[in-house]
């Protein structure tokens, strides 16, 4: 006979050991990113990393098994926040329009995305850091591959189609894709480095996109201009 009772709540104990493991794991990840932007990410330890936190090395690979993981590991927090906001989307928006909005509006409430874990100063920062440093950025151009596949899936979801039968959705997101590397290399090259400035750029450089994909660019410039 099923028992009709409720289980019991977990002891609060339980939740403090999880809170704490929390606050180890978010220190463990502000030390070493501001280590990163500070001294370089390949002149940073993990012995440097944990003396900040005063915790072991032990403590460290509980959490992340390198120093790698833990430099995109604010990078998984605002990835799946780009593609909740595309999934948002309304229906009727065409592909590019649709991600063109969703990749703005995760602009826009990046603070809600990872100010719980570090600020969002930091995490341009972090940011410029991968498009700087080769190791980091050869890992970011490979997790983008696999973003990629994902936002093409879902396009072709959002409109029907079958994306091993149909091409139409991956090159609509390698297109998009493509901006947003340009975007990344140009703005970590840039002076200024705030979230303002790479959404203007962003922006800016996907109105670009069909004007870059017409057939005669002399035309297309002239047209612009009038």
């Amino acid at each position: 006979m099923t028992d009709p009772r409720p289980a019991p709540a977990a002891p609060p104990a339980a939740g403090l050991r999880e809170r704490r493991k929390r606050r180890t794991r978010d220190a463990l990840l502000r030390a070493a990113l501001l280590l990163f932007v500070s001294r370089g990410y390949e002149r940073t330890t993990v012995d440097e990393i944990t003396d900040a936190v005063d915790v072991s090395q032990r403590t460290f690979f509980r959490y992340f098994a390198n120093k790698e993981e833990v430099a995109f590991a604010v990078q998984d927090l605002v990835e799946p926040h780009f593609v909740a906001a595309l999934r948002a989307r309304p229906a009727e928006e065409d592909p590019l329009t649709a991600m063109r909005r969703a990749v703005l509006a995760t602009w826009d409430t990046i603070e809600e995305a990872v100010s719980g874990v570090v600020p969002v100063d930091l995490y341009m920062r972090s940011y410029r850091l991968i498009e700087s440093t080769p190791a980091l950025l050869a890992v970011h151009l490979r997790r983008s591959a696999v973003l990629e596949e994902e936002i093409a899936r879902l396009i072709a979801a959002r409109e029907g189609l079958d994306v091993d039968a149909d091409p139409r959705p991956r090159v609509a997101v390698a297109a998009f894709c493509g901006v947003m590397r340009v975007t990344g290399r140009l703005w970590g090259q840039g002076e200024d480095t705030s979230v303002d400035a790479i959404r203007r750029m962003t922006a800016a450089h996907l109105d670009r996109i069909g004007p870059a994909l017409a057939r005669d660019w002399r035309r297309t410039v002239t047209a612009d201009h009038d």
